[in-house]
């Protein structure tokens, strides 16, 4: 059971240090993208066999709203994985040619264009949540806190960087080409890619902790006005 633990903690590093990558186009070039697509897609179908349980639970016991928004990122999360996939396959002129084609070019450009960005803001939002889960394990303190306030500060500045990039406009095809800035350091840009999904996973925290606040409040209420009913 340990050994899958630590074998799951892997794959989320892997895929997050593959999406960073991905999202580097500039960087990695038509050839090195590809591959590193066909080695997410391999570590997304593993991440998906380990945490099978998941799939199993979705239809069973009660939801609240924290549960709700879990539940409903990592479906999306995966749906966006999926088509990126798929119409990143019918592009391929490298690493699976034999399978690509079967979309029009220009279709599966702005399909994948589209959804590699979803996928980009999902995944923060997918890391955000488990680390709402982590944080509630350490005790408040100073230390706590002032990583708090360093969050919120890359945080404000990765939201500066995504909408300066113009990616809104890529999630939702108003654009069908992006611009890569082929000049700019390979490591500018991944950690200006790391800084805007920190943003991402620092509101997907926040927003865990009210769900959870507001869902341990409606229990305490729940009980209560059961304790009522039975004392009436």
């Amino acid at each position: 059971m340990k050994n899958k633990h630590i074998f799951m903690r892997v794959t989320d590093i892997l895929m997050t240090a593959l999406l960073m990558l991905l999202m580097a186009f500039q960087v990695t070039g038509q050839f090195v993208h590809e591959w590193l697509g066909i080695a997410m897609t391999v570590i997304v179908t593993v991440h998906q066999i380990l945490n099978r349980k998941f799939y199993t639970s979705v239809f069973g016991g009660r939801y609240n709203a924290l549960r709700f928004f879990t539940t409903s990122v990592n479906i999306l999360l995966l749906l966006s994985f999926a088509v990126s996939a798929v119409s990143g396959i019918s592009m391929s002129s490298h690493a699976v040619v034999f399978l690509s084609g079967f979309l029009k070019t220009t279709t599966a450009r702005r399909i994948h264009l589209t959804m590699s960005y979803w996928s980009f803001v999902l995944m923060g939002i997918h890391i955000g949540i488990h680390l709402s889960i982590i944080a509630s394990k350490f005790p408040k303190g100073k230390f706590k806190t002032a990583v708090a306030a360093v969050m919120l500060l890359l945080s404000g500045y990765g939201l500066i960087l995504f909408f300066k990039a113009g990616i809104p406009s890529y999630m939702f095809m108003h654009v069908q080409f992006v611009f890569f800035d082929y000049e700019k350091p390979t490591v500018s840009v991944l950690i200006e890619n790391l800084i805007m999904l920190i943003s991402w996973a620092f509101a997907a925290y926040l927003i865990s902790l009210l769900l959870k606040r507001a869902g341990k409040k409606k229990t305490a209420q729940r009980r209560q006005e059961e304790s009522v009913k039975r004392f009436l």
